[in-house]
């Protein structure tokens, strides 16, 4: 029974190694290289100039042609123009750049009532909320409650310290005042 297995196991390897010496089962395996058939390879056209030569360098400042005015590019935003039409002759352009137009609707929705000082106002406002942002951040990151400043005073020993005080007949601020002292907690003190 075993020499018969040992025969069938010899003559599978056998069958494989043969098998894998045929091109078309390494083929079929994967086991060959493919490289690209060089004949399949399609040819680009050469690149070629432009054939307008007359076309001058950008200057700056100037508006680009395909970008136009604030004017233009509003109206082919509202009414869809291809191409902007030219501006009338009674809207005339300010100093700064902008239409009548422009700062007529500008005045219409307040702009020209705007405080000088709304970056201060905004950041005093937020401040607050920073503040109570970095506290949640505190409380999660270091878990423990802020202890409070100051000095902890032991009323035992304070009670006793007066009642001494009383019986001698000094002065209730005579002497020091007991106070509890904190030990610093461990890292993973409290923790388990």
């Amino acid at each position: 029974m075993r020499r018969e297995m040992r025969l069938r196991i010899a003559g599978a390897i056998s069958l494989i190694l043969a098998l894998s010496a045929c091109e078309g089962v390494r083929d079929q395996l994967g086991w060959n290289k493919q490289s690209p058939d060089e004949f399949r390879v399609i040819s680009r056209a050469p690149l070629s100039l432009p054939p307008d030569f007359t076309l001058r360098p950008p200057e700056p400042g100037i508006p680009r042609p395909q970008e136009g005015t604030a004017t233009q590019q509003a109206r082919k935003a509202v009414f869809r123009l291809e191409q902007p039409k030219t501006q009338p002759l009674n809207e005339q352009v300010k100093a700064d750049g902008r239409t009548l137009g422009e700062l007529s609707l500008l005045k219409a929705a307040g702009a020209d009532k705007i405080d000088p000082g709304i970056r201060r106002t905004i950041d005093l406002e937020t401040q607050q909320l920073n503040a109570e942002s970095e506290d949640f951040i505190d409380a999660l990151v270091f878990w423990r409650d802020k202890e409070t400043p100051g000095r902890v005073v032991d009323a035992a020993a304070e009670t006793k310290r007066l009642r001494e005080n009383a019986a001698l007949g000094k002065a209730v601020t005579a002497g020091e005042t007991p106070t509890i002292e904190r030990k610093s907690k461990a890292l993973l003190e409290g923790l388990f």
